[in-house]
């Protein structure tokens, strides 16, 4: 069998092409960018929740913040995938193929869709939960489970980003 070596140079030159950092940094700002607007949208779900119940019961707003503190943990999921995967992007080349931008853009990409979709569950499960809270304190506790298992969906997105950023 011949192996044509002009074949094999222009695969490894396509492999090598230098737009390859572009899709590495576009993951960056994608796990920023949509990990920030989930915990933008669940701040403020959750404090237009805090400040109508904290009318009627003022003696549980201090409760009722948790949802705000764990939508903004969403952004530091994105922050962290942000922060290393910009560290591993460098120039086009030999050490840097578009395989490694592609799989940084598709980390940086599943971090911040998923924390943006944790941003909305908690916002809208705080929101009604501080709200509830307000009427029924035993409620405190269901929130709680409730907004854990929305907090969660971000950090499963934050794994996934680190596994597929690592390369």
């Amino acid at each position: 069998m011949v192996v044509d070596q002009n074949a094999i140079d222009g695969i490894v030159s396509a492999e090598q092409a230098m737009y390859g950092p572009f899709f590495g940094s576009l993951g960056v700002t994608a796990a920023m960018a949509f990990a920030a607007a989930g915990s933008a949208y669940g701040t403020a779900k959750a404090g237009t929740g805090i400040a109508s119940m904290a009318v009627a019961r003022p003696d549980l707003v201090m409760k009722a913040i948790i949802p705000v503190v764990m939508a903004g943990i969403v952004a530091i999921y994105g922050l962290v995938v942000a922060v290393i995967v910009s560290g591993k992007v460098e120039p086009g080349g030999v050490n840097y193929t578009i395989n490694s931008g592609f799989s940084q853009f598709a980390g940086g990409l599943v971090c911040g869709v998923c924390g943006l979709g944790a941003g909305y569950a908690i916002g809208i499960a705080g929101d009604a939960g501080v709200r509830a809270l307000s009427q029924q304190p035993r409620m405190f506790v269901g929130m709680i489970l409730i907004l854990i298992f929305a907090e969660v969906l971000g950090l499963y997105g934050m794994i996934v980003a680190l596994i597929l950023g690592a390369t």
